[in-house]
């Protein structure tokens, strides 16, 4: 199990080996539990209990194992700030890579609630979210919300068969090194503003392309691709910031910030196996 003090620094962030029971999950984002909405919310927002969701996509076989919360500075609003989920089901607890399904939802008015299509790799420990081509299916809080979220989830599923055809597409697809170096700086533009003469990033490509581990150093698209994802979202490289000061990268942990920037990536990686398909 892997506790993170911090989702979006200062917030809590928990994804477990094993499906995360009732009470794990109620000591890291209480907001899941909540049982009314926000008293700012007028009559027309409509309650959309997450808990209930949870529940029922459970009795669908579906068992949490990440979840997180945005930190708040209203400590009135703790229990009811946006969240987030990842959903794996019963019959990929094990293996190299798991779908999943991603969960958003709030009962302040700060989010809809929303689902993703995501992937997650075992050997890294990290969470892939797919294009907007894939999945996003956003409901929101008015009219017959339940049955709309319901209904969601299972949209949802049905987009894990093109997920799977695009990995294979990736893992099919070599890319030499200057086609490498093309993804690698096309997702530092996607993390650090590329017109900002004033502030070159503070790391390189070629440190992007580093592997982590033996097992990430083929060339194929899918392994290019998680190298990538995985160094740009986790940080931790050492680079220099705009006064030449020695740095690290900081992680992307905000949860808005982590789902745009992985979704990106998926889109960015998934363009780079059109164009050479």
């Amino acid at each position: 199990m892997q506790l993170v003090s911090s989702f979006h620094y200062g917030s809590p962030m928990l994804r477990a080996d094993s499906p995360l029971s009732d009470d794990q999950i109620r000591r890291v984002a209480p907001s899941i539990f909540a049982d009314c909405k926000h008293e700012s919310r007028s009559e027309r927002y409509t309650y959309i209990p997450t808990i209930d969701v949870l529940r029922g996509l459970r009795n669908e076989g579906f068992q949490p194992f990440m979840i997180c919360q945005t930190r708040v500075r209203d400590q009135g609003k703790r229990e009811f700030t946006k969240h987030m989920l990842r959903l794996r089901h019963a019959d990929q607890i094990t293996g190299e890579e798991a779908d999943e399904i991603v969960l958003l939802n709030s009962h302040d008015g700060t989010s809809s609630y929303q689902m993703l299509a995501g992937a997650f790799r075992f050997v890294c420990q990290n969470g892939m979210i797919a294009g907007e081509n894939i999945a996003d299916i956003r409901v929101p809080h008015k009219g017959n919300v339940i049955q709309n979220v319901i209904n969601g989830a299972f949209d949802v599923l049905e987009g894990f068969d093109l997920i799977r055809e695009q990995k294979e597409g990736m893992r099919a697809m070599t890319l030499d090194r200057d086609e490498q170096q093309a993804f690698a700086r096309s997702a530092l533009a996607l993390r650090y503003d590329p017109t900002d003469a004033e502030a070159p990033t503070p790391i390189t490509g070629s440190q992007l392309l580093s592997p982590r581990r033996f097992e990430d150093r083929g060339d194929d698209l899918w392994t290019v691709f998680n190298r990538v994802q995985e160094n740009l979202t986790k940080g931790g490289l050492h680079g220099r910031s705009r006064s030449g000061r020695a740095m690290s990268t900081r992680p992307v942990t905000g949860i808005d910030q982590n789902v745009k920037l992985n979704r990106a990536l998926w889109m960015l990686a998934d363009a780079m196996r059109q164009l050479k398909a």
